[in-house]
C-alpha cells in the first residue's frame, strides 16, 4: 500500500517594500516577527539619516556618520531579504514588481520611494544648482563648496575672486536655512585661518526665497526669530526672490544678475514615478493620493507611504513630507500587514501624531515647534542636537556624531573638509 503524497506546503505571504528610507525601514522592523516572507528593495545598499545631510555637504560630518548598511540594520530579521536594485516599474496586473535585476513578485506591496528634486519645469538647471537629497549629493555640493575657496586662492581677477566667495541657497525652508547658516559657520570660523590670500571671512551667503517668509510651514513667529538669527550670522535672506535663470556662475533673481561660484537648490521636491507605476490619481507633484489606510484606490494590497505619498491631516492641509510623517506611516503599514496576516481586526485609519518641529541656525541657535510651545535661540539648539543623536540608527554613529559637534563647538573646526572625486559635475 503507498503512502498519501504529502500535502504542499503553502508558501508564506510575500511582502515586498520598495525603499529603504524611514518609512520602508520602519514597514520592515515592525514586520520582523510577521509569517510572511518579506524582500526590502532599494537602489543603494544604505540607510540615510537625511536631517543632517546638510552636515555632510557642509564638511561637518562624514558620510558614514549618518548612513548605515540596510543589511546591518535588519540582520536579525530571519525572513528579510535585502536586495540591492533599481525599480522601473510596477506589473499590477500579475503582481510583480520590475527592477534591473529582474522580476520580484508580491502579495503585498509596500511603496516608499521618497522624493527628487524638482525645478519647477526647468530640470536644465540642476547641472548648476544641484539638490541635497542623498550621500552623492552632499558630497558633490562639498566638493563643490570647497573648491570655491581653492579656486578663490588661485584666482587673481578680484571680480572672478568675489564671485567663487558668493554661494546662493534657493529656497528657505529647514534645508536652506540649515545649509545658509552651516556655510557662514564652515566660512568665517572653520576655513578663517587656512589660506593666506583669500579671507574667508569675506564670504557671502544669499538665501533667496519666492515666499514671503523663511521657513514658511512653522508659526510666524519663529520664521521671524530664524531670520533675525540668520542675518545676525551674516547671510542675506531674500524674500519675494523666486529664480529666473540659472546658469555657470550666476543667477538670475527678482530682475538682477548674482555671480555665484556656488548655486544649492534647496526650494521644492517632486514625488518618484510611483504613481506612474500604478496609473493612479497623482497631485501635482506626482504624490500617490492615497486612502485613510495608506492603500490606493483599486489597489488593497498596495500601500504608499512617506513623500511618496498624498494624505490629508487633521487640519485638511496634506501632510508635510518629514522624516516623523514617514516613519509613522511606515510603522502604521507594518501593523496593518501584520495584523491581516495574523487574521486580526483591522487597526483603524493612519492617524498622524506631531511631535514638533526643528531647524538650526548655527552652531548655537536654532527654533522648535512643539505646537503647544515654541522655542528658539541655545536652548532650542540643544533640543535640535539631542534628538537628532537620539534618532541616529546606529549607536556607534551617536557617539561619533556627539564627539564631532562637541569639537565643533569649542573649537570650531571640522574634520570632513576633504576634497574627492573627480572634475566637477558639468558645472564651473
Amino acid at each position: 500500500m503507498t503512502e498519501p503524497a504529502a500535502a504542499s506546503v503553502p508558501e508564506r505571504p510575500r511582502v515586498v517594500i520598495v525603499g529603504g528610507g524611514f518609512a520602508g525601514l520602519a514597514t520592515a522592523k515592525k514586520l520582523k516577527f510577521a509569517p510572511a516572507d518579506i524582500t526590502l528593495i532599494d537602489r543603494h545598499n544604505h540607510h540615510l539619516f537625511q536631517p543632517l545631510l546638510y552636515q555632510v555637504a557642509t564638511a561637518g560630518l562624514s558620510p558614514a556618520d549618518i548612513a548605515y548598511p540596510i543589511r546591518a540594520i535588519l540582520r536579525s530579521h530571519r525572513r528579510t531579504r535585502v536586495l540591492m536594485a533599481e525599480v522601473t516599474g510596477v506589473d499590477t496586473a500579475n503582481k510583480r514588481v520590475i527592477t534591473d535585476s529582474g522580476l520580484v513578485p508580491y502579495d503585498i506591496l509596500v511603496l516608499a520611494t521618497g522624493a527628487r528634486h524638482a525645478y519647477f519645469g526647468h530640470d536644465e538647471w540642476e547641472a548648476f544648482a544641484p539638490g541635497l537629497k542623498t550621500i552623492d549629493d552632499a558630497t558633490r555640493i562639498r566638493r563643490d563648496i570647497l573648491m570655491a575657496f581653492e579656486r578663490a586662492e588661485t584666482c587673481t581677477s578680484d571680480v572672478e575672486r568675489r564671485a567663487l566667495l558668493t554661494f546662493v541657497i534657493v529656497g528657505a525652508g529647514p534645508t536652506g536655512v540649515e545649509m545658509a547658516g552651516a556655510i557662514v559657520e564652515l566660512a568665517r570660523k572653520a576655513l578663517r585661518w587656512d589660506f593666506r590670500r583669500i579671507d574667508p571671512r569675506q564670504t557671502r551667503v544669499i538665501l533667496m526665497e519666492a515666499g514671503a517668509r523663511v521657513l514658511p510651514s512653522y508659526p510666524e513667529a519663529l520664521s521671524v526669530k530664524a531670520k533675525t538669527a540668520l542675518e545676525k550670522l551674516g547671510v542675506e535672506v531674500r524674500l519675494g526672490t523666486p529664480v529666473t535663470a540659472c546658469a555657470a556662475g550666476r543667477v538670475q533673481a527678482g530682475g538682477q544678475s548674482i555671480d555665484a561660484g556656488t548655486t544649492i537648490w534647496a526650494a521644492g521636491v517632486a514625488a518618484s514615478p510611483a504613481a506612474d507605476w500604478l496609473g493612479t490619481a497623482k497631485t501635482r507633484s506626482g504624490q500617490v493620493v492615497v486612502l485613510p489606510d495608506l492603500t490606493v484606490p483599486g489597489f488593497p494590497d498596495i500601500f504608499v507611504a512617506g513623500d511618496t505619498a498624498s494624505l490629508a491631516g487633521p487640519g485638511g492641509a496634506a501632510l508635510p513630507g518629514t522624516s516623523q510623517v514617514a516613519a509613522q506611516q511606515g510603522a502604521y503599514i507594518g501593523n496593518v500587514i501584520a495584523a491581516r496576516l495574523s487574521g486580526q481586526s483591522d487597526v483603524g485609519a493612519f492617524r498622524y501624531r506631531h511631535r514638533g518641529d526643528m531647524a538650526t541656525i548655527g552652531r548655537k541657535s536654532a527654533v522648535v515647534d512643539f505646537g503647544w510651545i515654541q522655542l528658539s535661540g541655545f536652548i532650542a539648539w540643544l533640543l535640535w542636537s539631542l534628538a537628532h543623536i537620539y534618532f541616529l540608527i546606529d549607536f556607534r554613529a551617536r557617539v561619533i556624531v556627539m564627539m564631532e559637534w562637541a569639537w565643533a563647538y569649542f573649537t570650531f573646526k571640522r574634520g570632513a573638509r576633504l576634497i574627492t572625486g573627480g572634475e566637477e559635475s558639468g558645472r564651473r
